[in-house]
């Protein structure tokens, strides 16, 4: 038998010493050694457990506000609600208002011939002017969003499209307009909202039922050509939005109550 110094691999012990011992001894020996975590651990742990407080400490907070926001939310929509009827309400009591004004103007002006004609030439201007009603033939064009749509980019009415609609007949001829009710004056805006259209500060949901007294054999066609339908046009075809028209014989639009004839003066011959 071999002596040990007489192995063939003798000159390998180096190679042979670090195959069977890949960790150094006295590396072993210290990690196994009880001792403190190391700061960077330490540093780590600490963020994260502060991380989790914030994140729990953020997540009962929403929930504890959630019935709060709730609440403020529904008050709000309850306090609009009660202004809108307040609305209508005064609206009413002006009508009512103002036809007793003219009762008592037509029982004051008698049969003067001058005064009666002046009264025309009001009547006339106050039709113009939104502040009395009016009836008459014309067209009920019927405006929807697209299906399915949630922005304006992808078939949600703007502010601009019932503005073009408008424009448009009021270029085709129109006499008279209203929009869900809504007479429109030459003061009466119509704006964006949030995601809801205004009318004379009054929000509107689709469809926009616009109802236009005019001559209802030739309305369609001129707004056709008008700027507002070739806009109308360009919509429909890109992006989806719906407009109907249909011709009606009798037409009634309410006056705007908030719009009042306040002066008059004879004109000087």
């Amino acid at each position: 038998m071999a002596a040990p110094s007489d192995r063939p691999d003798r000159s390998m012990d180096l190679l042979n010493q670090v195959l069977a011992e890949p960790m150094d001894p006295d590396y072993r020996r210290v990690s196994a050694r009880p001792g403190p975590v190391p700061r960077s651990r330490l540093l780590l742990l600490v963020v994260a457990i502060g991380c989790g407080m914030l994140f729990a400490a953020g997540s009962v907070q929403s929930t504890r506000g959630a019935p709060a926001a709730a609440v403020e939310r529904q008050q709000l929509l309850d306090r609009i609600a009660a202004e809108e009827q307040r609305h209508d309400e005064l609206h009413a009591r002006i009508e009512q208002t103002a036809g007793e004004v003219g009762a008592l103007r037509d029982a004051a002006l008698g049969d003067d011939a001058q005064a009666r004609a002046l009264e025309r030439e009001i009547e006339a201007a106050a039709e113009q002017a939104a502040a009395r009603p009016v009836r008459g033939p014309g067209v009920v064009v019927v405006a929807d969003d697209a299906p399915g749509s949630s922005g304006p980019s992808d078939g949600r009415l703007i502010d601009l499209d019932l503005q073009q609609l408008v424009n448009g007949m009021w270029t085709a001829g129109a006499e008279a307009i209203a929009i869900n009710g809504h007479r429109l004056s030459p003061l009466t805006p119509i704006r964006n909202a949030g995601d809801a259209i205004t009318v004379d500060y009054r929000s509107l949901s689709p469809p926009y039922t616009v109802e236009v007294v005019g001559d209802p054999r030739t309305l369609p066609a001129r707004f056709a050509e008008s700027i507002g339908g070739r806009w109308w046009d360009h919509v429909r075809q890109n992006y989806g939005v719906s407009m109907t028209t249909t011709s009606s014989d009798e037409l009634e639009l309410p006056a705007d109550p908030t719009l009042r004839v306040r002066h008059a003066r004879a004109r000087e011959e």
